[in-house]
């Protein structure tokens, strides 16, 4: 038939498969011609390989009973992997699967790892997501997170955020804070931020292994029994910081300092060393000592250990 149509031997074989796979060629064996030698007098073809045409609505038949072999399959398979996963989200994933009294934490050191963590931890919150950030800001993902931001708002959920002050003199960075006001995200500033941290619906607490050292990992935390702790951190700085818009003025205070020297004295005082008061500021060595020498000049000490002592004395570290 292939030379009657004129069809290459590849296309005639390509066609073959294809309605041999829709079944309506069958190739023929033995089993076939088992019943020739009690009857003699049937004709058939003594070719080797020879097939046998099946009527089309058998073989439509024959392939719908195939396909419904094969749903049920896929549906049992599929079944047995959402079972699988649901037993997995119910312990490490869903808020709440962690009972009070039980607390888990996990040491992460991959980069992507960590970036997961964030995205799964971000999108199984439900009812609040409070996050503070003392260091740079990745301006190429500024999109993505608004995008994220304004999802999880418009599902209900609480956002909360704390920026360092410094942030809001960069224009990109300014414009981006009045943008997850304006979907809804609470932004705050605070010329301290102690560290990276991410609290999820009270139940996950994502922090850095080591807030000296951001290359060191991070520490995963589940269950309230831990995270409360760190939120109740978390609400300090809330409370001690200002709302993105209703910043106070710089201007010195009553102890003639400017908030920024004021922090610098408190973490003088609580004995830090220039590099993380320079760390926890998000300013160079060169102002942390600019600084405290204006500090140590507004109280007429000759030290930095006697500016500490006038400053205490005179309640300015109250």
């Amino acid at each position: 038939m292939a030379r009657e149509l004129g069809l290459a031997p590849a296309e005639a074989g390509a066609l073959r498969a294809e309605l041999e796979q829709l079944g309506l060629l069958v190739p023929t064996d033995p089993v076939h011609t088992a019943g020739l030698d009690t009857n003699p007098g049937w004709v058939h073809d003594k070719a080797d390989d020879t097939v046998a045409a099946i009527d089309p609505e058998v073989a439509l038949l024959r392939l719908l009973e195939h396909e419904q072999t094969t749903l049920r399959e896929r549906l049992r398979q599929t079944d047995e992997a959402y079972s699988r996963l649901e037993m997995l989200a119910g312990r490490f994933l869903r808020a709440g699967a962690v009972s009070n009294s039980e607390v888990e934490v996990e040491v992460l050191t991959d980069y992507r790892r960590i970036q997961q963590v964030v995205e799964d931890v971000l999108d199984v919150v439900h009812d609040s997501i409070a996050s503070m950030h003392p260091g740079a800001i990745d301006t190429a993902t500024l999109d993505r997170s608004l995008s994220r931001d304004k999802r999880m708002v418009d599902e209900g959920v609480r956002v909360r955020v704390i920026y360092n002050q410094r942030f809001a003199s960069v224009p990109a960075l300014a414009e981006f804070f009045r943008r997850q006001a304006g979907v809804g995200v609470e932004v705050r500033l605070s010329p301290v931020v102690p560290m990276n941290m991410i609290l999820g619906d009270h139940q996950f607490a994502l922090l850095p292994a080591d807030p000296e050292d951001h290359t060191a990992g991070a520490i995963l935390a589940r269950g309230p029994a831990l995270v409360r702790s760190y939120l109740a951190v978390y609400e300090y700085c809330w409370h001690t910081s200002a709302a993105f818009g209703e910043e106070e003025d710089p201007e010195r205070g009553g102890d003639g300092l400017t908030e920024q020297q004021r922090a610098a004295l408190r973490m003088l005082a609580d004995g830090m060393k220039d590099e993380k008061i320079a760390r926890n500021l998000g300013v160079s060595l060169r102002t942390v000592s600019r600084l405290l020498s204006e500090v140590m000049q507004a109280l007429g000490a000759g030290s930095r250990f006697e500016a500490g002592v006038r400053a205490t004395r005179m309640g300015w570290l109250d």
